[in-house]
This record gives C-alpha cells, structure tokens and sequence, in this order.
C-alpha cells in the first residue's frame, strides 16, 4: 500500500473518504492526521483528527458504532485516503446511514436490530422479551434458535409464503440473540463465510 504523505501543507491532516466496503455507499468524510493513521492501521477501527474537538477521535467511541476498516486506499497524489469499512450502525450524528443522507439499509438494519438486542442484554427491561431471554440462559437461547429452525423446516414443505418468511425471520431474530449470548456479531459470523468465499 502507498504511504500517505502527511507533509504537504495541509496542517498535516489529509481528508478521508469512508466507503461501506459491503454496499459501497459512501459513509462520511472526515480528517486524519499521522497519529490517527496509525491508530486506526493499529485497532482496525478508523480513527480521526476531530479539528473541532482538537484530539483524536475513534468514530463510535461514545455511540458504540465503530467503522471496521478493512481496506486503505491513498490517492496517487497520497494527499487523500480512501477507507473501506463496516459500519457496526449509523454513521451520522444524527442517526442517519449516512452523512450525506443516503440510505444504507441494505446492511444497516441488522446492524441497528443487532444493537438493540445488545441493549436488552446489557441494560435489562422487565418488559423485554430479550432481556427475559437473556435471564433464562444459554440454554433456553438455544432451545428457542432449535425450535425457530424445526418450524421453519416444517414451512418450508408447504407453499404459504408468508408463513415461511414470518418463521425465516424468527430464526433470525433468535439466532442473533444467539449470537450475543456467546459474545459474538454477525459480523463475525460473516467474516468466517468471506474466509471460506
């Protein structure tokens, strides 16, 4: 990979162009300066000069929507990075996908469904159905993803669409909380599946 230059009279901060490295959609831009480079080559999560807050600033350090850098790109001029990454939620402040308020639900919607059931697990709700899941254990987390299955092998015999897709997402819905329950994302899940691709 080209090293960027960070001597060029810039203030020593080059802009940085994020890119969902799924669905292509073009997250945010933001300022990096040497230090946040090396950061964010280092944690594999992107990491910026915030010019506002005069400091380094890891996008989702208070949010919990960290970027997942899986690829950095520098122009030709190496006065301008390209950062291709997985966003784990919204980009903006705002709560859009996007800075620019473009859509990025094709991958977005797991992610903001996946941190709601983080929330149920971490901050528990008597009103919950996934905070009471989550009470009962691995075991009956398990038995719940078992049950979803076998229902949905039984829908897929027949031929009432809406009926398979409603147990299609059960499945999903409690596979998720699985997947929370042993410390895990999807994301990790999909990372194997890439590995194997």
């Amino acid at each position: 990979m080209t090293t960027p230059d960070f001597s060029k009279p810039t203030n020593g901060l080059l802009p940085v162009i994020v890119q969902d490295s799924r669905t292509q959609v073009v997250l945010m831009l933001g300022y990096m300066n040497s230090e946040a480079y090396e950061k964010t080559l280092a944690e594999k999560r992107v990491t910026f000069f915030s010019r506002s807050k005069n400091r380094l600033w890891t996008k989702g350090e208070q949010s919990g929507f960290f970027l997942t850098v899986d690829t950095i790109l520098c122009d030709c001029d190496r006065d301008t990075l390209l950062i291709k990454a997985r966003p784990e939620g919204p980009v903006c402040h705002t709560g859009a996908d996007t800075c620019f308020s473009e859509s990025n639900s094709s991958a977005n919607f797991l992610d903001k469904l996946e941190a709601i059931i983080r929330d149920r697990k971490n901050n528990p709700n008597s009103h919950s159905y996934v905070s009471s899941l989550f009470a009962k254990g691995i075991n009956k987390i398990a038995q719940k993803v078992g049950e979803e299955a076998v229902e949905l092998v039984i829908e897929a015999k027949d031929n009432q669409e809406e009926l398979f897709k409603n147990e299609a997402a059960d499945l999903l819905f409690h596979y998720l909380i699985l997947l929370q329950a042993k410390g895990f994302a999807l994301k990790d899940i999909t990372r194997v599946l890439e590995q194997r691709n």
